[in-house]
């Protein structure tokens, strides 16, 4: 019998969400807020990811109600619009991911172009950049392969100008010096 009532409790809430009423429809996601998160934490395995997809699919229902029609019951309704949210996700996350790796490439090719031009092995000038601090390997990167200006980089990682030419500066001297060493370990010690 209490289940009877609490579907007909149901049913008022959301014929009064469905006509705008905020409070019925807070009611509802209180009701079904526990199950919800239950559920998307099973389908996502990582709390913080669960409650961003919780949040966004409460927002879905909240939006669209009056498209509820009642032909299953609202937590079905709920669960679709859940599990359709974390699909996006996945697909968001791919292309990021193929994106990302996209972009890698493209720069490790136009790096590797970069130095083949000047007569350096690009797995050596490489190997020696992997190796730099990221304070010096970022604006050197943004510097010479990317062609920001010194005030850009500066505004972009949030350090002055004269620390960004400073950084740079360092950073090529690195690279020169690991270079020399590298080629007289490769070709002995040259003459000058």
């Amino acid at each position: 019998m209490e289940e009877i009532h609490d579907q007909e409790h149901e049913q008022r809430l959301i014929i009064a969400a469905q006509r705008g009423d905020e409070a019925a429809f807070s009611e509802l996601f209180q009701m079904h807020y526990s199950f919800l998160f239950k559920y998307i934490i099973k389908m996502t395995f990582d709390p913080i990811i669960a409650e961003d997809l919780l949040q966004e699919t409460m927002l879905k229902c909240y939006l669209h109600i009056k498209k509820y029609d009642g032909s299953s019951k609202l937590s079905s309704w709920m669960i679709t619009i859940a599990t359709r949210t974390y699909i996006d996700y996945l697909r968001k996350k791919k292309r990021e991911k193929w994106l990302f790796k996209k972009a890698k490439q493209d720069c490790n090719d136009s790096i590797r172009w970069k130095v083949m031009q000047s007569g350096i092995e690009f797995n050596d000038v490489m190997e020696v950049i992997s190796k730099l601090d990221a304070i010096y390997r970022i604006p050197l990167l943004l510097k010479h392969y990317y062609g920001f200006s010194y005030e850009e980089i500066g505004k972009m990682i949030e350090i002055k100008e004269g620390t960004v030419k400073s950084r740079v500066h360092k950073c090529v001297q690195l690279i020169r010096k690991e270079m020399d060493d590298f080629d007289e370990k490769r070709y002995g010690k040259q003459s000058s």
